[in-house]
């Protein structure tokens, strides 16, 4: 009879928590649905007082890459794209070096320098943006768009190092006997961060390279401080913002979330490539 009453309850409780995360998983699927649709709605316009479209159509996908548009969606794709590339690139340079010395190398004011990066990684990026702004136009960095784009590379390349709390946390979990075996047999430092940390932190590297890769095409603010109104070299935040202002709204509205869904496909796919990596690189990092 208490066994009876102990599988009752426990089959109780697995109901309704299996209830809730499903209306919980609902609650998260909507927005998504949402963008989905309104992708391949055909009905031109900005607001339907119906969810689901009337009709249905590629063309707003199509239209996207129309050379003759004045927003040119291809072209803020591809700026987008070489700016992560990069950013990916110098990003996980700048966060591993930084992560390796403040892991491994014992100096006077480390501590210190602990701290005070700790502190300023708790400031909003953002409250430095007009200092950056005329910074950059003193070294003349605003005048020529594809110069823009390489100031664009520099911000968010250059704050990089201060996000090396995870990384170090995962070469702490790395033995340092495998660095002193190393040293014994000859290596330098550059050697054994090189041929050795590198190869056993492929996690966390591949965390770096993601976060990195994802900055720009999530950032709007220091895009838009340092574009302006450069529309040719815009990314594609801001591309796809301007599609919602008040005088392209009405026309490229469903083009909007076209867009939407088709910038969200190179990171999907990174993710699922990597996303073993990913998890091992969490984990790694909070046991250390």
């Amino acid at each position: 009879m208490k066994k009876t009453t102990m599988k009752m309850r426990q089959l109780i409780t697995n109901i309704i928590v299996h209830v809730f995360l499903a209306v919980l998983g609902f609650i998260w699927v909507l927005p998504i649905f949402f963008v989905i649709l309104t992708s391949l709605r055909k009905e031109a316009g900005q607001y339907k007082s119906y969810i689901f479209p009337r009709a249905y159509t590629l063309d707003n996908y199509k239209k996207l890459f129309d050379q003759a548009s004045s927003l040119t969606f291809g072209r803020w794709f591809i700026n987008t794209l070489i700016v992560a590339i990069f950013t990916c690139i110098f990003s996980a340079f700048f966060v591993l070096c930084v992560s390796y010395v403040m892991s491994r190398l014992r100096f006077k004011m480390r501590k210190k320098f602990l701290n005070i990066a700790m502190i300023l990684g708790m400031f909003p990026g953002f409250m430095s943006m007009y200092a950056i702004y005329f910074i950059l136009k003193g070294f003349g960095m605003l005048e020529a768009g594809p110069l823009k784009l390489v100031a664009l590379v520099m911000v968010y390349s250059g704050g990089a190092g201060l996000g090396f709390l995870v990384a170090k946390g995962f070469f702490d979990t790395i033995p340092k006997t495998i660095d002193e075996a190393a040293f014994i047999d000859g290596a330098t430092k550059w050697d054994v961060f090189r041929k050795i940390t590198i190869p056993l932190s492929k996690p966390i590297i591949v965390i770096t390279i993601l976060n990195a890769f994802m900055a720009p095409w999530v950032d709007y603010i220091f895009a838009k401080v340092i574009l302006g109104q450069d529309r040719k070299y815009y990314t594609i935040a801001i591309g796809l913002w301007t599609m919602l202002e008040k005088e392209f709204v009405e026309y490229y509205y469903t083009q909007f979330f076209a867009g939407c869904v088709l910038i969200s496909i190179p990171i999907a796919i990174l993710f699922l490539i990597i996303q073993r990596f990913y998890v091992e690189g969490v984990s790694g990092a909070v046991k250390g």
